[in-house]
C-alpha cells in the first residue's frame, strides 16, 4: 500500500506543478521556449546528425519524425493556451477597470 501513497503524492504534486505553470504567464512563456528549442533541437539532431541512421530504415525515419511533429504541436498548442489567457487576462483587466 505505501506504493499507491506515493504515486498519489507524485501525481499531485505533478498536478500543482502543471497549475502553476498554466496560470503564470512568465512561466509559461519560459516553458514554451524550453519546449520549442527541444522541438527545434530535435528537428536539428534529425537533418544533420543522425540523418544516415534514420535513413537506414522507414520506421526509424516516420518515428522520429511522428515525435518531431508531436512535440511541435504540442508547442503549437501551448502557445494558443497562451495566446486564450492573455486575451482572458486582458479582458478580466478591461471589466475592472469599467467598474
Amino acid at each position: 500500500m505505501p506504493e499507491m501513497a506515493d504515486r498519489n503524492s507524485s501525481w499531485m504534486m505533478s498536478k500543482h506543478l502543471a497549475k502553476a505553470i498554466l496560470r503564470d504567464r512568465a512561466e509559461r512563456r519560459k516553458w514554451m521556449f524550453r519546449m520549442l528549442l527541444g522541438a527545434l533541437g530535435l528537428m536539428g539532431i534529425g537533418l544533420w546528425l543522425i540523418d544516415g541512421w534514420l535513413q537506414e530504415s522507414p520506421w526509424r525515419f516516420l518515428c522520429w519524425w511522428a515525435m518531431c511533429a508531436a512535440v511541435t504541436c504540442g508547442v503549437m498548442l501551448f502557445a494558443i493556451y497562451d495566446m486564450l489567457m492573455v486575451v482572458r487576462e486582458e479582458r478580466e483587466k478591461a471589466a475592472g477597470k469599467r467598474k
